[in-house]
């Protein structure tokens, strides 16, 4: 079975490339909010958070993420904390999740795939690409933030250039092509791997 990894910048699109794999029957682990379950789940992960960063970490609802990012997102040593402490427990539960898997291929989405490590464990990896300005645009309608909240998250991961040249694959969801003929021509292509 193949292990593929697909990542991209924040408002890529990364979601919706996954979604038409799914729609083709291929597994997807979803590590961002494998992540945020993992938080609210996993009693260690939970302790750590807690010793590091607070009480106030979480709170009646669980994690108490819009503290945890007013913090994160303007402290790159407190994000990168925050992340040595999830990323490997996710990577671990991402492992399991595969092993359960029966497919010729699975995906493991994942903004921070290289940032992790978690890209050493993946046979190939796809890199959803959009222009910054669009990638802005629909954060900022998804997510209700600010252009300003948009660019610290964005300034916090790898250069999207230098992300793409890491991919094997690349899969342009910049509202030029379409994104449906593109996921077809992949998934042909890993079938046909998986079987030989």
């Amino acid at each position: 079975m193949l292990r593929i990894g697909l990542t991209g910048g924040i408002g890529s699109g990364k979601s919706t490339v996954c979604r038409v794999f799914e729609t083709l029957g291929i597994p997807v682990y979803y590590a961002d909010d494998a992540a945020k379950k993992l938080m609210n789940t996993n009693d260690e992960l939970k302790k750590s958070i807690i010793t590091h960063f607070g009480k106030e970490s979480y709170n009646n609802e669980g994690l108490n993420r819009k503290y945890l990012a007013s913090i994160v997102f303007n402290n790159k040593e407190k994000l990168d904390l925050l992340n040595s402490l999830t990323h490997p427990i996710t990577i671990i539960d991402a492992q399991n999740w595969i092993k359960k898997q029966h497919s010729p291929y699975i995906i493991k989405e994942a903004a921070l795939l290289f940032e992790s490590g978690a890209a050493e464990n993946l046979n190939y990896i796809i890199g959803v690409f959009a222009p910054e300005n669009l990638r802005i645009k629909r954060v900022v309608e998804r997510d209700h933030l600010t252009v300003d909240e948009v660019m610290k998250r964005i300034n916090r991961q790898i250069e999207e250039d230098i992300k793409m040249k890491l991919c094997d694959f690349i899969i342009s969801n910049d509202e030029q092509q379409l994104v449906i003929p593109q996921v077809l021509e992949l998934d042909k292509k890993f079938r046909m791997m998986a079987d030989n």
